[in-house]
């Protein structure tokens, strides 16, 4: 089945944990069935130190969310 949702795409998420927002698709894997939402669906990350100079921190990033939880947004 051939996904319907492709990048730059305003969508609305519809189920989980950030049902009703809404934000722009920034990438699209239609072989996983899957796409990245900006400022949805976050996740937290360790990022470990690299060397001297940098820290390790943890940093938020989007994960990705299953096309059939999202649906394109009415104009």
């Amino acid at each position: 089945m051939r996904m319907k949702i492709k990048k730059g795409d305003k969508v609305t998420i519809i189920t989980g944990k950030d049902a009703g927002k809404a934000g722009t698709v920034l990438r699209a894997y239609p072989s996983e069935n899957k796409v990245v939402v900006e400022g949805l669906n976050m996740v937290k990350r360790a990022l470990r130190s690299r060397g001297g100079k940098d820290k390790s921190q943890i940093i938020e990033k989007p994960a990705k969310i299953h096309a059939s939880n999202v649906a394109k947004a009415v104009k």
